[in-house]
């Protein structure tokens, strides 16, 4: 059953057409990696999914769990389960990480009729999570991402991403600025997220990323539209070849 459906997408960023009448179904359970190259409307769509103002969407339905996306506003489609991390996270300077996540999960759990999660519950999970990638506790009493290296602020996302627990994570490009420790350390971080009641979608340039996250599909954008899909073969195969080929296919 499908979770995600995007449907005869057209959008446009300050009057010229990014999106050409684009088409993805994700189901639950699976990852789709988005390929293809720079300026193909790549982050328009993780964009477009996540709420980011600035775009113009002249037709097309964007719907998760039957749920129309492009009718709620970016705090409404948080609290129906969707997750947008960023290609370049930005800094917030004055709000500690602890401060800043305590609050998101609280919200999350009032939205959805639960008690708010205690402090020591709180920071008992945080640590154990930011542990896990890599980050000391000291990160936490740090302004969000004020400081940080383009390493550490991927991982952040990771650590947001696993402690607020949507249903889909929309990944722009996390692995981008990775050197290849800080590479596996965000892959585990995905992968322990994969489960069969959430979706993630996951857009890059490289295969070095599916390497690591084995991707159920593979699509290629290029001006706007999917234009190729497969398994993890399609990313070897462009890995090899480029882009370029497929315009001529």
């Amino acid at each position: 059953m499908t979770f995600l459906r995007i449907k005869d997408l057209v959008v446009k960023v300050e009057g010229r057409p990014v999106l050409n009448g684009l088409n993805l179904e994700v189901g639950r359970g699976e990852v789709h990696a988005i390929m293809g190259p720079n300026g193909a409307g790549k982050s328009t769509l993780a964009n477009i999914i996540g709420g980011k103002p600035g775009y113009e969407t002249v037709t097309g339905s964007v719907s998760l769990n039957g749920v129309e996306l492009l009718d709620l506003s970016p705090v409404e489609r948080a609290y129906k389960g969707v997750f947008l991390g960023f290609q370049y996270p930005i800094e917030i300077p004055g709000v500690s990480n602890m401060e800043f996540l305590h609050a998101a999960v609280n919200s999350l759990r009032k939205e959805a009729g639960q008690d708010e999660i205690s402090t020591i519950d709180f920071m008992k999970k945080v640590r154990s999570v930011a542990n896990g990638l890599q980050l000391g506790s000291e990160f936490l009493k740090r302004g969000v991402n004020e400081g940080f290296s383009g390493g550490e602020k991927k991982r952040n996302e990771i650590v947001q991403m696993l402690m607020l627990e949507p249903k889909l994570a929309v990944l722009d490009e996390t692995d981008s600025g990775l050197d290849v420790d800080a590479l596996r350390v965000v892959a585990e971080g995905v992968n322990q997220f994969r489960s069969e009641e959430r979706a993630i979608v996951l857009i890059t340039h490289y295969k070095r990323l599916l390497e690591y996250v084995q991707p159920d599909y593979v699509h290629v954008i290029t001006d706007g539209v999917i234009v190729r899909s497969g398994d993890d073969t399609l990313a070897t195969e462009i890995e090899e070849r480029g882009f370029n080929w497929l315009a001529e296919a």
